[in-house]
């Protein structure tokens, strides 16, 4: 690893309003990533940090890949920026090509965005378009799933269902309803991988069917596996039954794939491990390997060409972004694919799957955990709460982990992991060695 430069923290820390963060706590107290390489984060005081959660889900590859690097630097010299709108450049196209390959069906068209929260919006608003492009326009309504996390634009905060996400912002946008979560803590309670139960909450999309007519509903928006809200791992056959009740009722069907993308689960896609087709998926994050900011939307044939009608200079769908397929991110998307395809790292996530779980599951002893959960290389551990302190145990957990060496990420009270998929087996003895001293020794 480089060691870290000199005066590397800031002297006032004021001016930035950090996102999802206790500002005042951090402020007095920072914790300070200078470097990265491989596995590790540098702190400001030349520590070594053990990412255990990909940066945010997003560093796939690991961090500083010459590949990417260099890649990034040839087109800034090449081409900085090109317009989106009535314009392209070639990268744009191949990258496009590129990521079409690695879907199945005919999920074979992609619309470029800068974020997942951006992926989201711009699904939400082709699923309403290609309704009305089809002569069905009363087709309006979206439905999310509760504690489901869709980003933290309006669209995605109205879908996604994270009370913490939506109390704030007023009634979010109307015509928007949740079927149930897919979280049963008796009956699934440390249960490795797949639970065998609860198939049966699919059918809670029917019940909204009823209430609201389906001739009215326009999408359904899920997350395959809900990361965010703490690892929440389908019952098996539960996509499956979304995907019939949606093909019963003419509703299009949304996986949303920011976190389980690109290798997350032991698969290129979490369409791949469940082996079920959307008619949309959102990506973003191990696009790029977290280097540039980048999302894609994959749409199906049958939607794409429904808006490809009419006077052939007109633009067929009025919307897009400023920075969609940005030559830089483009080139970074390509060197990352590169790089998962060498590596094989879209299926490492299966190689190291048993060894993976038995980790995570080790810790199912230990007097404060109160659950955990696994696939892939996702892990959770659901701590009991403080009375009258809910996310305090997690957050302290967090604090302590960092001291010692070791990233994790809670949410709520609930410890999440995702690695980088480069970790080795001497990694994953790391984290879980560290982790259980961690835990073993909380309040």
């Amino acid at each position: 690893m480089t060691a870290a430069t000199s005066n590397n923290r800031p002297n006032d820390l004021s001016a930035f309003w950090m996102p999802f963060t206790a500002n005042r706590q951090f402020k007095q107290t920072p914790r300070m990533l200078v470097a990265a390489e491989g596995m590790y984060y540098t702190t400001d005081d030349n520590r070594q940090i053990l990412d255990g959660t990909a940066g945010l889900w997003c560093c796939n590859a690991g961090h500083k890949r010459a590949k990417i690097n260099e890649a990034v630097r040839a087109q800034l010299d090449e081409l900085d920026y090109a317009p989106a709108f009535q314009m392209g450049h070639p990268k744009a196209f191949e990258l496009a090509t590129r990521l079409a390959q690695l879907m199945p069906g005919d999920l074979n068209h992609v619309f470029y965005t800068n974020s997942g929260s951006e992926s989201v919006e711009t699904a939400l608003k082709i699923a309403i378009a290609y309704h009305r492009a089809r002569g069905e326009g009363q087709r309006t309504r979206l439905i999310g799933r509760e504690r489901g996390y869709h980003g933290v634009n309006f669209g995605g905060i109205s879908v996604g269902g994270i009370p913490t996400n939506r109390k704030t912002f007023g009634t979010m946008l109307g015509g928007v309803d949740h079927i149930r979560h897919t979280h049963l803590p008796e009956e699934n309670k440390f249960v490795r991988g797949e639970p065998e139960n609860g198939v049966w909450l699919a059918e809670d999309l029917e019940r909204l069917c009823a209430l609201h007519d389906p001739s009215t509903i326009a999408a359904v928006i899920v997350e395959p596996v809900a990361g965010s809200t703490g690892v929440l791992i389908p019952p098996k056959g539960y996509l499956k039954r979304l995907r019939e009740i949606c093909t019963k009722h003419g509703i299009l069907l949304i996986f949303d794939e920011v976190i389980t993308g690109f290798g997350r689960i032991g698969t290129p896609f979490a369409v791949d491990y469940f082996d079920v087709q959307p008619d949309m998926v959102t990506t973003a994050k191990g696009l790029t390997n977290g280097t540039i900011p980048m999302g894609a939307v994959f749409a199906t044939d049958a939607i794409y060409d429904a808006f490809m009608t009419g006077p052939e200079n007109m633009i067929e769908l009025f919307h897009g972004y400023t920075y969609s397929g940005n030559p830089v991110a483009c080139a970074a998307g390509l060197a990352t694919l590169e790089i998962y395809e060498e590596e094989g790292l879209l299926t490492r996530g299966a190689e190291l799957g048993q060894y993976w779980e038995d980790a995570v599951h080790s810790l199912a002893d230990l007097p404060l955990v109160k659950d955990v959960r696994n696939l892939g290389l996702i892990g959770a551990i659901e701590l009991e709460s403080i009375e009258g302190q809910p996310t305090k145990r997690a957050f302290s957990a967090f604090l302590q982990a960092f001291e010692k060496g070791i990233l994790i990420r809670t949410t709520g009270d609930i410890i999440a992991l995702s690695p980088p998929l480069i970790i080795e087996k001497s990694h994953i003895d790391e984290l879980f060695g560290t982790l259980r001293d961690v835990l073993k020794n909380l309040d």
